[in-house]
């Protein structure tokens, strides 16, 4: 069975984004971009919010193209094309999300299920709202957050409160040029027994 990993860089006081969207602070080396795209070679789907594919498309349809990406940015431009993009809008017409294989207006527990059933590699969630939605729904499998050395003090939170708990259990962490730490959680399930 797929597994849906949400995958988000976070600053050490737990923004996903800066003031005004701001994302510049993001540290990414040739050794996290290596295995960014050594993982994400292998899943089949990106699950994506309106926002969160507008920017990946305003960068990685063309990005090696320009001589200045190359190596493992140009690697993952290749990467990001081939693997399909289910993109979750009320708002985006096919017009207005033209790298969108598939289009969504709500997620739709029963229909992500079905994706999570067919066979091939796992598939990853983006963006704030879409991953806070994938988890309220029980969606989410698993969690890799990159931990960047910086204090922002301000911004976007990638968890908002929500006032209910979720339980995780560490099954990987790892340490990057830079700083940047990975942690690797799986979503614990509740199983009730009888």
């Amino acid at each position: 069975m797929r597994k849906v990993i949400l995958w988000a860089s976070v600053s050490l006081d737990g923004y996903y984004e800066g003031p005004g969207g701001d994302i510049s602070w993001h540290q990414v080396s040739p050794q996290l971009h290596a295995y960014f795209n050594e993982e994400i070679a292998t899943h089949s789907a990106f699950l994506e919010g309106r926002r969160t594919h507008q920017l990946m498309t305003e960068f990685w349809p063309t990005a090696d193209e320009d001589p200045a990406n190359a190596g493992p940015v140009a690697e993952f431009a290749e990467i990001w094309r081939r693997i399909t993009k289910i993109v979750y809008s009320r708002t985006l017409t096919a017009a207005d999300a033209p790298w969108a294989d598939r289009l969504e207006r709500r997620v739709d527990v029963g229909a992500v299920a079905a994706l999570k059933a067919q066979p091939g590699g796992d598939m990853t969630v983006g963006g704030a709202d879409l991953a806070a939605t994938f988890l309220e729904l029980g969606l989410v499998d698993e969690v890799r957050l990159f931990v960047v050395p910086v204090l922002l003090g301000a911004g976007r939170l990638l968890f908002a409160p929500t006032g209910r708990a979720e339980n995780l259990r560490l099954v990987e962490n790892r340490t990057f040029d830079g700083g940047v730490v990975m942690l690797r959680h799986e979503v614990v399930r509740e199983t009730s027994v009888g």
